[in-house]
């Protein structure tokens, strides 16, 4: 098992980014869907359970292309498909990630808080104290180009160089977090995410759990420049216009791994 704790700051509010984070999840899911592999809507309705409230979504991630080679050669047909379940109970949200042929021996666990804080917290999962000493923090700086790979860059997805036409945020430069934190009057957001990885399989677990959180950091990284960098989009949007726009997108992702071709990251980049 290896667990890590991502902190992403943005210049974004807790209410905001409720939004703002879905409307970049539907565009995400589209631009890796295509050729038979992508996301696969089952389940988006609302739940209540011993208290809590939220969100449930059920998903099937076809990953064909996603997974490194030296698994795809080892991994029988039909194989590479993972389950995604999430409870949204924003601002906390809990996600689950299964592979049916792997069972028990295959599980990712994102837990994430959002504070209106600068990430300074420590802790704020609560875990035991020897679980918490073993587990490293990382911080995402979402501005910080040396952070993702020359293919992953695109300039439309840079918040180095991006200003907000309606909110006039951006472009984050220089030591753009001071600045947030000396100024309460600008949004502000952490997102702490939790993530545990368990990959049991003889000799390749260390290597997978290893490449696992280098992917998920890949896809944190990625999605938060994409968020904020598409806030005009969003920002006036209602949660009614959301659901609405999650609707639309289930039947696309159907229409668009059937006819498109496969898009998005590849595992060996």
């Amino acid at each position: 098992m290896l667990i890590k704790e991502f902190r992403i700051v943005l210049p974004i509010s807790v209410e905001e980014y409720q939004v703002g984070q879905l409307y970049a999840v539907a565009e995400a899911s589209k631009n890796e869907t295509g050729g038979g592999e992508g996301v696969e809507v089952l389940v988006n309705e609302p739940y209540e359970k011993d208290g809590e409230k939220g969100q449930y979504t059920h998903k099937i991630y076809h990953l064909q292309s996603k997974v490194p080679a030296f698994l795809r050669v080892v991994a029988p047909k039909g194989s590479l498909e993972v389950h995604e379940k999430a409870w949204n109970a924003y601002p906390y949200c809990r996600t689950i990630i299964t592979n049916a042929y792997m069972k028990e021996k295959f599980m990712v666990k994102i837990e994430t808080w959002h504070k209106p804080d600068m990430g300074e917290q420590d802790n704020v999962h609560g875990l035991d104290k020897s679980t918490w000493e073993s587990t490293e923090v990382v911080n995402i700086d979402i501005a910080d180009r040396s952070c993702i790979s020359a293919k992953d860059y695109k300039p439309d997805q840079d918040p180095a160089i991006f200003k907000s036409e309606k909110t006039g945020r951006g472009p984050l430069e220089g030591d753009w977090k001071k600045e947030l934190a000396n100024n309460p009057n600008l949004p502000h957001m952490c997102a702490y995410k939790l993530v545990t990885v368990e990959f049991k399989w003889l000799g390749l677990q260390g290597k997978m759990e290893g490449f696992i959180q280098k992917m998920e950091k890949r896809l944190f990284t990625q999605f938060h420049r994409q968020l904020f960098c598409s806030i005009d989009k969003w920002i006036d949007l209602t949660m009614d216009d959301i659901r609405r726009m999650e609707e639309e997108t289930k039947k696309e992702l159907d229409e668009m791994r059937e006819k498109e071709g496969v898009k998005g990251m590849s595992a060996d980049e």
